[in-house]
C-alpha cells in the first residue's frame, strides 16, 4: 500500500478494505469477511443499502478510490449486467481497482460456475498483482482473510523499513472539527454566509441566531458559515443537533454529546461542559433551538463563564436574550416574467438554480430549455422560493416533467394553504409541499411516513420494520422506505458502514400531526418503546464478549431513540420496564458515557409514588449510589448499596447482587473510617456469586477489584495474580472492556515490582484496546500509565506531553472528577522539583493541545522515534 502524499493516518482513519462480491449468494461469506476485517481494526467497505441515492458505478468507484486493499469473493454467479452495460458490477469493480492496490481473491469451490465468471477468474489468475485462494466455508474464508491481511501488512511494513527522520509529535494546534459534511453545494446564500462570518469573525459577536421558518435552509447556512470560521476558532467547532431535545434540560446533554463529554454522574453535567470548553476559543452550532427556547438563559450563563465561547444558533424564533444578534433567512429569489425568455439569466435566479441542480441529481440528463423554462419558473414561484419545498418537488422529477408538476402544484397548493391559515405564509407553502409530496405516494408509504415520526434522531431499517409491523403494517418496509428516500421525505446516511435514516424536523412534525389526527400517536410510541426494549434484551448479553465493540457502536447510533424509549416508559409509569431497560444496557451506558443521565432517570423511579418490584428498586439504588461511591459513603452510599445487593439477591439475580457488592466494597474503602475487612468480605462474596452464575465478565471485574485492594495494601504479588486471572478470563471471552481494565491494572503491578518492559507492554495494549472500543476513560488511563513509564526512563518531554494529553482528555470528556486508579503523578513529582521542571511544564502544555487521537498515536509510536 503505497502511502499517499500528504495523508496522515489517525485511529479514526483506519485502513479500508473494499469487499467485492454478489450480495445474495455469498451473504454468510460477506459477514465473515466483515468480522475478520474489523477484528484487525480495519474498516470494511461494502456496497450495501447506502447505494440508493447514487449511480452504482459512481458509488463503488468512489469507494475504491478511498480504499487501500481489494478483496474479491466469488462462487457461482457472475452477477447482473445492467442495461447498456457490457459487464456486471462484479467485473466492473475489479476493472476499476487501481493497479497498485493489493488484491486478495477468494474463490469458493464449485462445479457449476457461470461461464462469464469462469472467464473473469481466468483473467484474475493471470494478474500478477492479485493473490488468490480457494475456500469451502464462511469460517474458512474468515481464517484465510485474517491471516492474509496480517501477512500483507507485515510484508508492506518490512518493505517500507528504511532510515527515516525521527517522528515529530503532532502539531500543538491539532484540530478536531465535528461538522456534518453536506452532500450538495449551497446555492443562493453567499450573502447570508458572508454576513455571519463577518458578524462572528470580524465583529466578534458571540451569540448569533439564524431565524426563519422550517425548510428555509438555516442548518445548511450555519454549517457553511461554521466551516469558514474554523480557522478563527483554531478548528474547535462543534455541531449540536437539538432535533431530539424535547425538553430544555436536554440541551446540556446534547452539547455534552457533541463535545464528547461523558456524563458519568459524579458532577453536574453543566460543570463538565464548562470545563471542556474552557481555555480555548470554541464555536458551537446549536441547531433547531426553537423547541427548547426556555433554555436560552443557559447560553447567556455559558457565555459569561467562558470568555472564548461563541454560539451560532438556528431557530424559528429569536432567543430574546442579551447580546443576541439576528440574521433572518428569507426565501430564495424567484424569477420574474422577463427572466423566462433569457435562459442564462433564468438559471442564475437562486430558486431556479437550486431546483435545476436538485432535479439533475435524480435525472442527470435534465436541461433547462425554452420549452420548459416557463414551467420551471412557475414551480419556483408557486413554491415561494422555499429551499426544502423546491427539493421535495425536484425529487418528483423522475416521474413528472416540469409542466405536469406545475399543473399539480397549481391545482393542489392553494387548497392546501387555505386549510392551515394559522401558519405563516411561508410555512403554509412548505406544509402544502409536504402534503403534495405525500399525495403522490401510496397509502402504504404514507402510513409508514407517519409512523416514522416517533423516532428521535437516526433509526435503523430494523427499527422501522419493527414499529411498522407492531402498528399493523404488512408491506415491505425496505421498498416503502426507498420510496420515501427517493421523495426526499426521509434522509439516509452511512454510519459505521450501516444505513441509518432520519426525518427533517419539519417532516417529523407533519408525521406526528398525522398520527395525532388518526388517534394512533400513543400506539406508535408504545411500538417504538417495545422495539427498543427488545433491543435492550438482545444487546444485554452481546455487551460482554467478542461482540462488545460492535454492540456499543450499534447502540450509540440509536442513542437518541434509547433515551426516548426509556423516557416514555417512565412517563407512562412503567417503572419496572424502565429499570429493566436501564439494567440491560449497563455496559453501554458506562462505555459510551451516559451513566449520569441514567442516574437521573433512576432517581425519578425512586421518587415515584408507586409500587415497584424489588429488582427495580435494587437497580435504581445501584445507579444512584454506585456512580458516586466516594461521595458521602457513610450516610447514603453504603446503606443504599447494601440494600441494593440484598434486593438483587432476594430477587434471584446473583449477578446484580455481585455487581452491587463490588461498588459497596469501593465505598467501604472510601469511607471516613475505611473498613478493609468488610470490603474484602463483600468482594469475596461477589466473586463467588459471579462464579455461581457463570458470569465470567463479572468474575473478571471482581478479580480486578480484589487486586486493587491488594495493591493498595502493598501486596504487589497477590495483586499481580488477581490481575492475571482477570485478564485470562476477559481474553477467554474476548471482552475488550475487561481486557483493557485488567491490562491497565496489570501494568501498574508490574511497574511497582520494577518490571518496566512488562508494564509498558500492558499499558500500550490497554490503550490500543480502549481506543478501538471508543472508551475515553480507558484511553486516559492508558496515557497515564505511559506517563509513568516515560518519567521512570527520564524522558521528560514525552512524560509531559502524555500527562498533558491525559489531563486534557479527562477535562474535555468530563472524566476529571471521579477518583482514578493511577499513580503517574508520583512519577512526575521528582521531575517537577528538578532542573527539568520548566521543560516538563512546556511539554504538558503541548500535550494539552493534542486531540485524543493524536495523543494515542504519539503514545504508541516507538520511543526512539519520538
Amino acid at each position: 500500500m503505497t502511502p499517499r502524499a500528504g495523508r496522515i493516518r489517525t485511529p479514526d482513519q483506519r485502513l479500508r478494505v473494499f469487499v467485492s462480491s454478489t450480495l445474495q449468494e455469498l451473504s454468510a461469506e460477506r459477514r465473515a469477511a466483515r468480522s475478520a476485517i474489523e477484528e484487525l481494526r480495519m474498516a470494511p467497505v461494502m456496497f450495501e443499502l447506502g447505494a440508493r441515492p447514487h449511480p452504482p458505478r459512481d458509488l463503488y468507484r468512489a469507494y475504491l478510490e478511498q480504499s487501500d486493499v481489494f478483496v474479491g469473493l466469488y462462487w457461482e454467479r457472475y452477477g447482473w449486467v445492467a442495461p447498456d452495460e457490457e459487464v456486471s458490477g462484479l467485473e466492473d469493480e475489479y476493472n476499476l481497482t487501481p493497479t497498485a492496490m493489493p488484491k486478495l481473491i477468494y474463490i469458493r469451490h464449485s462445479s457449476a460456475r457461470e461461464p462469464r465468471l469462469t472467464a473473469l477468474l481466468d483473467r484474475i489468475r493471470s494478474d500478477d498483482t492479485a493473490s488468490y485462494k480457494s475456500f469451502s466455508s464462511a469460517d474458512e474464508l474468515g481464517e484465510y482473510l485474517r491471516g492474509d491481511l496480517a501477512t500483507l501488512l507485515a510484508e508492506r511494513f518490512d518493505a517500507s523499513r528504511a532510515p527515516a527522520p525521527a517522528v515529530a509529535p503532532p502539531p500543538p494546534d491539532a484540530r478536531l472539527t465535528r461538522l456534518p459534511s453536506p452532500l450538495t453545494e449551497l446555492i443562493g446564500r453567499r450573502r447570508e454566509v458572508d454576513e455571519l462570518v463577518d458578524l462572528i469573525g470580524a465583529a466578534g459577536a458571540r451569540l448569533v441566531t439564524i431565524t426563519g421558518p422550517g425548510g428555509i435552509g438555516k442548518s445548511r447556512v450555519a454549517i457553511d458559515a461554521a466551516e469558514r470560521l474554523e480557522d478563527r476558532f483554531d478548528g474547535h467547532v462543534a455541531f449540536v443537533d437539538l432535533a431530539s431535545a424535547t425538553q430544555p434540560t436536554l440541551v446540556i446533554a446534547a452539547m455534552a454529546q457533541a463535545l464528547g463529554v461523558r456524563d458519568t454522574g459524579d458532577a453536574p453535567l453543566a460543570d463538565k461542559v464548562t470545563m471542556a470548553l474552557g481555555g480555548r476559543p470554541s464555536l458551537l452550532v446549536l441547531d433547531n433551538f426553537e423547541q427548547v427556547l426556555d433554555a436560552a438563559p443557559l447560553l447567556s450563563t455559558f457565555l459569561s463563564e467562558i470568555p472564548g465561547l461563541s454560539f451560532l444558533v438556528t431557530s424559528r424564533s429569536l432567543l430574546r436574550v442579551s447580546g443576541e444578534h439576528a440574521v433572518e433567512l428569507t426565501p430564495l429569489a424567484i424569477p420574474d416574467a422577463d427572466d423566462v425568455d433569457d435562459l442564462p439569466r433564468l438559471l442564475a435566479v437562486p430558486s431556479v438554480a437550486l431546483f435545476v441542480a436538485r432535479v439533475r441529481a435524480v435525472k442527470p440528463d435534465f436541461e433547462l430549455t425554452s420549452g420548459n423554462a416557463a414551467a420551471v419558473a412557475g414551480i419556483c414561484t408557486a413554491l415561494d422560493g422555499v429551499p426544502l419545498a423546491l427539493e421535495l418537488a425536484a425529487a418528483r422529477a423522475r416521474v413528472l416533467g416540469p409542466k405536469a408538476m406545475l399543473k399539480r402544484l397549481d391545482r393542489q397548493l392553494p387548497l392546501l394553504v387555505e386549510g392551515v391559515r394559522d401558519l405563516p405564509e411561508r410555512q403554509r407553502t412548505l406544509r402544502g409541499t409536504i402534503e403534495w409530496s405525500t399525495r403522490l405516494l401510496g397509502e402504504a408509504e404514507n402510513g409508514l411516513l407517519a409512523r416514522l415520526g416517533v423516532f428521535a434522531g437516526d433509526f435503523s431499517l430494523d427499527a422501522a420494520e419493527a414499529v411498522h409491523a407492531e402498528m399493523g403494517g404488512d408491506a415491505d418496509v425496505l421498498l416503502l422506505l426507498g420510496a420515501l428516500v427517493d421523495s426526499s421525505l426521509v434522509r439516509q446516511r452511512e454510519r459505521d458502514e450501516v444505513s441509518m435514516f432520519s426525518l427533517l424536523t419539519t417532516v417529523q412534525e407533519y408525521a406526528l400531526e398525522r398520527l395525532e389526527a388518526d388517534g394512533t400517536l400513543e400506539a406508535a410510541r408504545r411500538a417504538h418503546a417495545t422495539y427498543y426494549r427488545s433491543l435492550s434484551e438482545e444487546m444485554s448479553s452481546a455487551l460482554t464478549g467478542r461482540l462488545q465493540a460492535e454492540s456499543v457502536r450499534r447502540l450509540a447510533r440509536e442513542y437518541d431513540n434509547l433515551r426516548a424509549a426509556i423516557r416514555h416508559l417512565i412517563d407512562a409509569g412503567q417503572y419496572d420496564a424502565a429499570a429493566r431497560f436501564a439494567w440491560n444496557l449497563y455496559i453501554f451506558w458506562w462505555v459510551d458515557g451516559h451513566l449520569g443521565e441514567v442516574r437521573g432517570l433512576m432517581a425519578e423511579v425512586l421518587r415515584a409514588d408507586a409500587a415497584v418490584s424489588d429488582v427495580t428498586r435494587a437497580t435504581a439504588l445501584y445507579y444512584t449510589r454506585a456512580i458516586v461511591f466516594w461521595q458521602d459513603p457513610d450516610e447514603v452510599v453504603v446503606p443504599g448499596l447494601s440494600e441494593s445487593a440484598e434486593l438483587f439477591r432476594r430477587s434471584g439475580d446473583p449477578s446484580g447482587s455481585a455487581l452491587a457488592l463490588i461498588s459497596l466494597a469501593l465505598a467501604l474503602l472510601s469511607a471516613h473510617e475505611p473498613d478493609p475487612v468488610r470490603a474484602d468480605e463483600a468482594l469475596e462474596t461477589s466473586l463467588g456469586q459471579f462464579r455461581d452464575a457463570h458470569f465470567r465478565w463479572g468474575e473478571a471485574m471482581a478479580l480486578v477489584t480484589l487486586g486493587r485492594v491488594a495493591l493498595l495494601a502493598r501486596k504487589e504479588h497477590a495483586a499481580l495474580n488477581r490481575f492475571e486471572e482477570s485478564l485470562a478470563l476477559a481474553e477467554s471471552e474476548r471482552d475488550d472492556l475487561g481486557i483493557a481494565i485488567a491490562l491497565h491494572h496489570l501494568g501498574w503491578a508490574h511497574l511497582l515490582l520494577g518490571s518496566i518492559d512488562h508494564a509498558r507492554h500492558c499499558f500500550e495494549r490497554s490503550l490500543t484496546v480502549s481506543a478501538g472500543l471508543g472508551h475515553d476513560e480507558g484511553v486516559a488511563y492508558g496515557l497515564e500509565g505511559l506517563v509513568a513509564i516515560a518519567a521512570a526512563a527520564g524522558d521528560v518531554e514525552r512524560a509531559g506531553r502524555l500527562a498533558g494529553a491525559a489531563r486534557s482528555l479527562r477535562e474535555r470528556s468530563g472524566l476529571y472528577n471521579a477518583p482514578t486508579f493511577s499513580f503517574h503523578e508520583a512519577y512526575l513529582a521528582p521531575l517537577r522539583s528538578s532542573d527539568a521542571a520548566d521543560t516538563l511544564t512546556a511539554a504538558v502544555a503541548e500535550g494539552e493541545r493534542m486531540t485524543s487521537e493524536s495523543a494515542t498515536a504519539y503514545a504508541l509510536a516507538p520511543e526512539a522515534a519520538t
